[in-house]
């Protein structure tokens, strides 16, 4: 195998998807991806994290790949736009980090606590889709990572991660609904370290001693011991929870007792009476105690009620303080955040050519990243303005990805051939302004995506110096810039003639390619690709 060409072993594991054919090609090119990767992110976990995803983009692009001359040039690039997102997406989240603190006293409010939570966790999880459901579950109850989750569910790392996201989203807005706040990280810090509480020690050897005894005797008599010991249960754990202290003794009490059950079959059955009689005197308890409770409950929110005034009151005080403190850091903070977001809304507002509908989508935050770079010449703007559309039209693919989801369970997995078959799966109604931008296309429109055979995207771009193009599949959704996508198929003859002329080598700077652009068009794709790189500069 080592005397075939990159090439070759591609087309093998096209036709024939051959691991040992695949493991050569990682064999050959690890080595160069690691360390590229490892460059950029200049951290180890970070390196490998990137290192697979090129090799999974490899594995998904074979069949398009087996006329590239140089595999090594594909598996750098690609390389090196994974690892720029991943060091973009750390060097936001950590200037998000430093910029909360400043807007925390004017912008939120502090996070709820486990007691407000729990009551409504459960309707909350019920709210949730079976897919988001069993995500949450796998990652906060189960505690499983996002590899385990994404073997036990059959997709992705990353699409794993995302349903992930979505749901903890989802409950957010669901607690938000009913008066509670709490963010993202601490709503799953809180799942993960309170959701499963030990059972009582002696419940599993309650229920496999009633399980044992029962074996012993016939049929209905095992269906009478167990219904009844298992009643038992049920009552005693629903009246443990109301009333803990009243009924601890008889837990104690039944617990022994069903162990003795495993050799006294027959006292089993001269005490059926007495034990129907305990059980009815415990559903009378049970009854008494949740009556008691819905009292509790109904006096705890006339409480809670009141509480809330207080804490708007005190939220009003903090208000008339900080309009009062004029040399406040928190406020000037924000008054400068909103004075930039304000700036830009006045330059759509002039420019109205360079919105697009989805930007409903978009929320306060959103608006707060588009500004965090220079706002001072129209360059400023332009690149402002496609930040911001990507935010909307990413809001928008992951709204996509949801209903694409659902008609393609509901169509036997097959692809729609119009978007205006999804309209009925998405969860709110979606502006026919916003679908007539988007078009069913081949995969082969994004080659470098590989979620699927057919991707839904943007028809075209509005600044495609600047605007990211998503690809939404079936096996997940993601994003490359407009201008490598429309220059690609022109750019390769060139890329390969470079190569042929210098020994194998990749270039270096764009201008090199300037000889080897024999066409009108090739001429105009490669200035398009020199102008974006000066305008990043």
């Amino acid at each position: 195998m080592n005397e075939l060409t990159d090439q070759q072993l591609l087309r093998d594991y096209a036709e024939r998807r051959s691991d040992a054919t695949f493991t050569e090609l990682v064999r050959r090119h690890v080595d160069l991806v690691y360390s590229a990767a490892f460059r950029m992110t200049g951290e180890a976990h970070s390196a490998q994290d990137v290192t697979q995803a090129v090799f999974v983009a490899l594995a998904q692009s074979a069949a398009g790949l087996t006329h590239h001359p140089v595999l090594s040039g594909w598996l750098h690039t690609t390389a090196r736009n994974l690892a720029a997102k991943q060091v973009r997406a750390a060097v936001r989240r950590q200037s998000r980090e430093q910029e909360a603190v400043a807007m925390n006293e004017l912008l939120s409010t502090p996070d709820a606590s486990w007691e407000e939570i729990a009551p409504q966790l459960d309707a909350a999880l019920g709210e949730l889709s079976q897919a988001d459901r069993d995500a949450l579950l796998l990652r906060y109850f189960e505690r499983k990572s996002a590899v385990e989750m994404a073997q036990i569910l059959g997709i992705t790392d990353e699409t794993a991660q995302k349903r992930v996201t979505r749901a903890v989203e989802k409950l957010r807005e669901f607690f938000s609904k009913r008066k509670i706040t709490i963010g993202a990280g601490s709503l799953g810090v809180l799942i993960t370290a309170n959701a499963v509480q030990a059972a009582p020690v002696g419940l599993i050897t309650t229920i496999s001693t009633a399980v044992a005894a029962g074996a012993a005797v016939t049929t209905s008599t095992i269906i009478t011991a167990a219904t009844k010991t298992i009643a038992m249960t049920i009552l005693q754990k629903t009246f443990v929870i109301a009333v803990a202290a009243v009924l601890a003794g008889a837990g104690i009490y039944e617990a022994k007792q069903a162990v003795q059950l495993g050799s006294q079959v027959q006292t089993l059955r001269q005490q059926q009476a007495p034990l129907k009689e305990q059980i009815q005197q415990l559903q009378r308890e049970h009854d008494d105690a949740t009556n008691r409770l819905a009292a509790m409950e109904a006096e705890n929110a006339r409480l809670r009620s009141r509480q809330d005034q207080i804490e708007l009151l005190k939220l009003r005080g903090k208000v008339t303080q900080l309009e009062n403190a004029d040399n406040d850091p928190a406020k000037e903070t924000a008054k400068l955040w909103a004075e930039r977001v304000a700036q830009l809304k006045q330059h759509l507002a002039t420019n109205s050519e360079a919105g697009i509908p989805e930007l409903q989508y978009l929320t306060d935050q959103d608006w707060l990243d588009a500004t965090r770079g220079k706002l001072d010449t129209e360059v400023d703007f332009r690149r402002a303005l496609g930040l911001l559309r990507y935010s909307a039209e990413n809001r928008f693919a992951n709204m996509l990805e949801i209903a694409l989801g659902k008609y393609l369970q509901a169509n036997d997995k097959q692809f729609p051939t119009d978007l205006g078959q999804l309209q009925s799966y998405f969860d709110m109604p979606v502006d026919d302004s916003i679908l007539q931008r988007w078009e069913i296309v081949s995969s082969n429109t994004i080659p470098n995506l590989g979620f699927g055979d057919q991707l839904i995207t943007q028809k075209n771009a509005v600044d495609d110096m600047f605007d990211m193009r998503v690809g939404i599949g079936p096996n997940g959704f993601g994003s490359v810039d407009f201008l490598t996508t429309e220059t690609q198929q022109l750019m390769i003859p060139l890329y390969r003639a470079y190569s042929a002329a210098n020994n194998g080598k990749s270039f270096t700077d764009l201008a090199q390619l300037q000889p080897y652009a024999t066409t009108p068009e090739q001429q105009a794709a490669l200035q398009k690709l020199i102008q974006r790189t000066s305008l990043n500069q």
